[in-house]
C-alpha cells in the first residue's frame, strides 16, 4: 500500500529535483522527450503520440503539486484535480487552454468523479487529508459532505478513514465510496449521503483489500452492472455485485492499478510500478478489451498472455516519458490525458489517438 507516509518519505528522498522543478514545471517532460525515439505508444488497435507541451501554465499564477485525476464534463472540458491548494481545480479545453481555477481548501484532494443528475453535473472529491468526501458543483459550491462511517464499528475516529475514490450509481445515484488509504472498506451511500452498507476491509481473502485505491460502476452489461475495484497491492481487479458480494478476479501482473476508467467498451487504467529503480520513470498506462484482456499498454510492453494467464508487463525502456501517472481520462475523442504524481509538478501529459 502506498500511504501518505509512503508518500512524504518518497518526496523527501527527491526533493533537490522536486525544489528545481517546481520553478520550471514540465522541462523534465520536455528534455525526457528529446532523448525519447519513440515516436507512438501502444499496441494493436490503441496506439498514441505524445503531444508535447500540452495544459502547461504559468506556474506562478496556476501551479499543480500532485496530478491526481482528471475528468471530462458535459461541455467536453477537461476538469483536473490538484492537492495544490492555490487552485485544486483547474478546467482546460482540449486544446490545453486554461478555462476556469478554482477550490483552496483541498490539501490532501485525491479522487475526482464525475455524475450526472437530471441534466446536472456534479463533482466528487476525496480528500485523504480533511478525511471526508465532498459533493460540488462545477463551479466548486459545496453541496454536502461524507464522513467518516460511523456505522462501521471497525472504525474508531475520523484519521482512520482515508478516501481515495467514488464511483456514482446513474441509475439511482448511490455514492461507493473507496478507502483505500485506510481501512480498505468500501462504503456504499444513497444519493443523499446517507449510510447504506460497507463490505471489504483489509486482507488477503478474495472479499478483502489491500489498497482499493479506486472503484468503478461497470454497465458494460447494463442487465447486470458491477463494481469493479481495484486491489492495487495485489496487482488486481475485483468485481462485485451492487451490495456488495465477490464475483471475481482480473489479475494484472507487475501492475499496480490506481483506478479503472470505462469509455464505451474499454477500461483505462494509469499503473504505477513501485521499484525504486525506476524512478523517475515509472509507470504506464493499460487499455483492457469488452473481455478485460489487456490489449494495448502505453509505455509499457506488449501484452502477452500463455495459456490465457496474461504475463507480467514491465515499463518499456524506450519511452521516458511517464513519471507516476496515478489517473487516465479519455475525452470524445479517445485521446488520453494522463495526471501523475510526484513528477516535480508537472502538468498532465496528452496522448492523440493515431
Amino acid at each position: 500500500m502506498i500511504d501518505n507516509n509512503s508518500r512524504r518519505n518518497f518526496f523527501k528522498k527527491a526533493g533537490t529535483a522536486l525544489v528545481a522543478s517546481s520553478v520550471f514545471p514540465n522541462i523534465w517532460i520536455k528534455n525526457i522527450m528529446a532523448q525519447t525515439n519513440v515516436t507512438t505508444l501502444g499496441h494493436n488497435s490503441h496506439r498514441y503520440r505524445v503531444v508535447e507541451g500540452w495544459g502547461v501554465l504559468d506556474a506562478g499564477k496556476n501551479p499543480v503539486n500532485d496530478c491526481h485525476e482528471m475528468v471530462e464534463d458535459a461541455q467536453g472540458r477537461l476538469v483536473l484535480l490538484t492537492n495544490e491548494t492555490k487552485n485544486n481545480v483547474l478546467i482546460y479545453d482540449k486544446s490545453g487552454k486554461l478555462l476556469e481555477a478554482w477550490g483552496t481548501s483541498y490539501p490532501g484532494a485525491h479522487g475526482l468523479t464525475l455524475s450526472n443528475e437530471g441534466g446536472q453535473q456534479y463533482l466528487f472529491i476525496t480528500d485523504t487529508d480533511r478525511n471526508q468526501v465532498i459533493k460540488t458543483d462545477l463551479k466548486g459550491k459545496e453541496i454536502f459532505k461524507i464522513d467518516y462511517p460511523k456505522e462501521n464499528k471497525s472504525y474508531n475516529h475520523s484519521g482512520e478513514f482515508k478516501p481515495t475514490e467514488t464511483t456514482v450509481n446513474p441509475n439511482n445515484g448511490d455514492i461507493y465510496v473507496a478507502d483505500g488509504y485506510g481501512m480498505n472498506f468500501v462504503t456504499q451511500y444513497n444519493q443523499k449521503g446517507e449510510y447504506i452498507r460497507h463490505f471489504g476491509g483489509k486482507g488477503t481473502a478474495n472479499e478483502t483489500f489491500d489498497c482499493c485505491h479506486g472503484v468503478l460502476f461497470d454497465n458494460r452489461d447494463s442487465k447486470n452492472p458491477t463494481l469493479l475495484i481495484t486491489d492495487r497491492s495485489h496487482m488486481s481487479l475485483k468485481r462485485f455485485t451492487l451490495d456488495g458480494k465477490y464475483l471475481s478476479t482480473i489479475p494484472v501482473p507487475g501492475s499496480f492499478i490506481c483506478r479503472p476508467v470505462l469509455k464505451g467498451k474499454n477500461l483505462y487504467a494509469a499503473v504505477y510500478r513501485s521499484t525504486s529503480q525506476e524512478y523517475p520513470n515509472s509507470g504506464y498506462i493499460t487499455i483492457f478489451d469488452e473481455k478485460d484482456r489487456v490489449i494495448s499498454t502505453p509505455g509499457g510492453t506488449e501484452p502477452k498472455y500463455v495459456k490465457n494467464v496474461l504475463q507480467e508487463q514491465q515499463k518499456d525502456r524506450s519511452f521516458l516519458g511517464f513519471m507516476h501517472p496515478h489517473d487516465v481520462c479519455v475525452d470524445s475523442d479517445e485521446n488520453l490525458y494522463v495526471p501523475q504524481w510526484a513528477s516535480k509538478k508537472t502538468y498532465p501529459v496528452k496522448l492523440e489517438r493515431v
